[in-house]
């Protein structure tokens, strides 16, 4: 009954609203994503100077025309992005089926195979709520994530992304990842953003030298039964595709530096699949090594 308290009526308007728009024709849809994607190159000004800011530092022999046309390609990707999460939400199986696959799960099940669990290693494309439908469709996944501020929001968020999956791990519950992985799951984990200074190691990633990175990723692949392969999904004129691709061998090797560096260059690889579906909004430069702390936003 919290939930109908005064203070949540127009978080209750929004989910209506945009769960009335999840009903509509997906071309529909995308047509109106990039609409409000213009909208966010006007008015967004703070995130659109962030991934402005990062494209200039992932690409700095980038023609600057080239970057503008890829910023505001990223900024419709965000748009679309708003009307897959109600198509994520809410849409039955029935609805996704067609609209999207998954290639090379013969590596998860190689894993598998061998009693093993899975740990994925995926990056934040912005089609990720509809794509975790179509990843949990053909093997629902324990998901790494991080909790919504507005319990109402956290509450849809977390239903929703566990409708076609098995549940959600929030980012402080350690023990619950390693018990997930040794008990043979399938977990998706997202090595790319900044998680600030703890854990992490300061390696390349595009052209910037010393991004802090996470060394979450060797501890859950060095401590538990399991293997790693990599996720990226992709939406395509036909659909989404989320592709999986073969992990690093001899991971983690013992080296915390060079494993991380080999995590970001197989990152940038999947990123430059679709650059203008990636998650630019982000500053993934913010926490800057103790030797060079001059902010690079």
């Amino acid at each position: 009954m919290a939930f109908f308290h005064p203070r949540y009526w127009l978080t209750w308007l929004s989910i209506a609203v945009l769960y009335v728009i999840s009903w509509l024709p997906y071309k529909v849809q995308i047509l109106m994503g990039k609409a409000v994607g213009h909208l966010l190159f006007k008015a967004l000004k703070s995130r659109r100077k962030v991934a402005e800011r990062n494209l200039q530092l992932a690409f700095p022999d980038m023609d600057n025309n080239a970057r503008q046309t890829l910023l505001k390609a990223n900024l419709a990707s965000a748009g679309i992005a708003l009307f897959e999460t109600g198509m994520g939400w809410w849409w039955p199986d029935w609805r996704v089926k067609p609209m999207g696959k998954v290639i090379g799960y013969e590596h998860v099940q190689a894993i598998l195979d061998k009693g093993k669990g899975v740990m994925g290693l995926a990056i934040h494309n912005m089609n990720l709520e509809f794509s975790c439908r179509v990843m949990g469709l053909v093997h629902p996944s324990v998901v790494f994530y991080r909790k919504h501020n507005n319990p109402l929001m956290e509450y849809m968020q977390y239903h929703g992304r566990a409708r076609s999956n098995r549940y959600m791990i929030h980012k402080r519950g350690i023990s619950e990842m390693f018990k997930a992985l040794n008990g043979g799951e399938l977990c998706l984990y997202f090595p790319d953003q900044d998680y600030g200074p703890k854990r992490c190691e300061y390696v390349p990633l595009f052209a910037v030298k010393d991004a802090a990175t996470t060394t979450g990723t060797l501890l859950f692949a060095g401590q538990s039964n399991c293997e790693t392969v990599f996720i990226v999904p992709i939406r395509t004129p036909d659909g989404y595709e989320v592709r999986i691709f073969p992990g690093l061998e001899d991971f983690p090797s013992g080296d915390d530096k060079e494993d991380v560096a080999r995590v970001n260059r197989k990152i940038e690889e999947l990123v430059m699949m679709a650059p203008e579906q990636y998650l630019w909004m982000h500053k993934r430069y913010k926490t800057r090594p103790p030797e060079n702390p001059e902010s690079l936003y």
